[in-house]
């Protein structure tokens, strides 16, 4: 005969739990037309442990656009380090981010942060996870400012065909696009 134990998540595994599914909803209907009952009954908790845990819807979806963030930077910074040079530093990066956003929450989450700056805590929360991003990127290649600019351009780029469903184009236009965005780019 055996027993069964069941095992309690502490709050830290609850939090991270909750951030994923955020990340998902959020992703897909912005931070006013998501409901956290939703999240909430997603992960398997009530709504006012929800609120105990992030205080405010916002300031869930706030955390969910940090980890976002730092998922990339941490995407780069690796990516980065494992590259022989400037040049392969912004193919592996560049790589590293078409990987990142060929998984549709992610890249939901991320579209509905830059829409989201209208709200000033908000807009903080972007510019400071989009600045490290900047920096991470600087670190491995030593951009000129418009290599740089280039290489965001890119990645905007790649975000706005991803949001359509083009980064497995093999055809048409949309296959230069997708193309054009990953192709080996010399800066």
């Amino acid at each position: 005969m055996s027993t069964a134990v069941a095992t309690r998540s502490t709050a830290e595994e609850r939090r991270e739990e909750i951030i994923h599914a955020a990340v998902a909803h959020f992703g897909q209907t912005g931070l006013h037309g998501t409901s956290t009952e939703t999240i909430a009954r997603d992960v398997g908790v009530s709504q006012p442990y929800l609120f105990r845990l992030f205080g405010t819807k916002k300031e869930l979806f706030i955390e969910a656009v940090r980890w976002a963030f730092q998922r990339t930077v941490e995407a780069f910074r690796e990516a980065g380090e494992a590259a022989t040079d400037t040049h392969d530093a912004y193919r592996r990066i560049g790589l590293a981010y078409e990987a990142l956003i060929a998984d549709r929450r992610y890249l939901g989450i991320q579209l509905q942060a830059y829409a989201s700056t209208d709200d000033e805590e908000i807009r903080a929360v972007v510019e400071e996870g989009f600045g490290h991003l900047v920096e991470e990127i600087v670190k491995h290649t030593d951009p000129t400012p418009v290599q740089l600019v280039g290489f965001l351009g890119r990645g905007m780029l790649m975000n706005v065909a991803g949001s359509m469903g083009l980064l497995e184009a093999t055809e048409g236009w949309a296959s230069m696009v997708r193309q054009g965005c990953i192709e080996d780019v010399h800066y």
